[in-house]
């Protein structure tokens, strides 16, 4: 009987094991990438009426100037709008509108507008990391109910390229390309409900374990990347940094992170730096977990994939990045100046993530809509636990050609209740504009090293 009770045991491991584990995608699916599909996954061909364009490839790495501080032109700058929404006519156009989008235009029907330009699908990655993608869509798989990886290595980018589920979507944002490491300097900016603020400034480096040359064995296949953010300005500020170790499963590692406290001049863990925990300088206008419009673990959440749809969304933004914008150009009272923004009809991917029963977090519900050809999330509806639409997210998006990555030109969350705003991101009044290709040592991202940033 103990021996029966034993291989009895045994098979129900292994039943709960497979249970947790999803597996990779067939060779026949993975074969669709580059062919019918894009790289990357989404649909190759256009819409039925042609006003979401077939991809062709994306922007060739010269399809325009880059001037000595690396700001792009815009490929794009004689192009007018084909209309504006506004709120007196954005009934009209209610089924390739957010819910959050709508709540804009109610509670800023006099000055809030979309206008809506040309479709262009820019888009695309060096050739290594399509090849990455493939290589993902045949080895990786999610574990621990979808809040880990396995098979992800260095090197690895995208991890499902053809999802199955809505952890799975998200996933493809966290492990999107960036560049493969980067430094920018950036504000960050919370304006009044009259439109004054004071800016924030901000020094961040992101550095996958792949450009570190002295990687430690502990952290090769455990991280995702190392992240480093120093706040510059103003005064009573600067001197901060934050370090965090992005691990790849963060129920089973949880995040690993640090911060240097200028004032007390000590070096504290900080567990605070997840979830709904306060955003760094951020007036209480975002949690941790809205920067880069989503990240962190996704255990906190179930994920119900809704599919596809169309939608107008912030994309090819290069005149919000412009060198000859200034801040105050920008920031407005209320919202950005949608003199500045561009919209273009663009399919995405829906997912709605629901606060499991018993976990904790302000948002109980989060609307997320992800670019189909990049993974790049590009609206969010977060709701409050009473069922509230509370804060509305847009990430104004748009291709860096010449280093065949995207990111965003700014992210914004806006709080319908309060009549307030974060924006996050802009650099349009920074020396330089993001730099690609950084290799970096194990030490620079320590907590025996913050101290020394923090003083620079």
């Amino acid at each position: 009987m103990n021996r029966k009770t034993m291989i009895k045991g045994t098979f129900l491991v292994l039943s709960l094991l497979a249970s947790s584990v999803m597996a990779a995608v067939s060779q026949q699916d993975a074969d669709k990438l580059g062919t019918s599909l894009t790289p990357l996954g989404a649909q190759k061909e256009a819409n039925s009426d042609g006003s979401i364009p077939a991809w062709t490839g994306g922007l060739p790495t010269n399809a325009g100037a880059v001037d000595a501080n690396g700001f792009l032109a815009d490929p794009f700058a004689g192009e007018k709008p084909l209309f504006v929404i506004t709120a007196s006519n954005a009934g009209q156009y209610r089924d390739k509108l957010t819910d959050g989008q709508m709540a804009l235009f109610k509670r800023y029907p006099d000055s809030y507008r979309i206008p809506v330009y040309p479709s262009h699908r820019t888009a695309t990655v060096p050739a290594q990391v399509q090849a990455a993608a493939r290589d993902s869509a045949l080895q990786v798989q999610s574990i621990n109910d979808g809040n880990g990886l396995a098979g992800f290595k260095q090197g690895s980018y995208y991890a499902f390229p053809i999802p199955s589920n809505g952890v799975e979507v998200v996933w493809n944002h966290f492990t999107r390309y960036m560049g493969d490491s980067y430094r920018r300097a950036f504000i960050q900016a919370t304006p009044q409900v009259d439109g004054s603020y004071t800016p924030v400034r901000f020094e961040e480096q992101q550095v996958y374990p792949s450009r570190v040359s002295d990687l430690p064995a502990e952290d090769a296949g455990a991280l995702l990347y190392y992240y480093k953010q120093r706040v510059i300005s103003p005064a009573r500020l600067a001197g901060t940094v934050a370090l965090v170790h992005e691990t790849l499963d963060q129920v089973k590692e949880p995040r690993r992170a640090w911060v240097y406290n200028a004032g007390q001049r000590r070096v504290r863990r900080a567990p605070q730096l997840a979830y709904d925990g306060p955003g760094t300088a951020s007036d209480g206008q975002r949690t941790a977990d809205n920067l880069d419009m989503y990240n962190g673990a996704p255990d906190r959440y179930d994920w119900k994939l809704i599919g596809k749809k169309e939608l107008y969304i912030p994309y090819n933004s290069y005149r919000m990045e412009s060198p000859s914008l200034k801040y105050d150009d920008i920031i407005k009272a209320g919202h950005l100046n949608p003199d500045h923004t561009r919209y273009e009809l663009h399919r995405v991917w829906e997912v709605v993530a629901t606060l499991k029963p018993g976990a904790r977090h302000v948002y109980a519900t989060r609307h997320m809509y992800l670019d189909e050809d990049t993974w790049q999330i590009a609206e969010v509806d977060h709701y409050d636990r009473q069922g509230q639409l509370w804060r509305v997210a847009e990430g104004h998006a748009l291709y860096r050609y010449d280093n065949q990555t995207s990111y965003l030109a700014a992210e914004t969350l806006y709080d319908l209740i309060s009549g307030r705003y974060m924006v996050v991101g802009l650099r349009n009044e920074e020396p330089k504009n993001t730099q690609y290709g950084l290799t970096a040592k194990a030490y620079d991202f320590t907590p025996a090293a913050l101290r020394t940033d923090g003083m620079r």
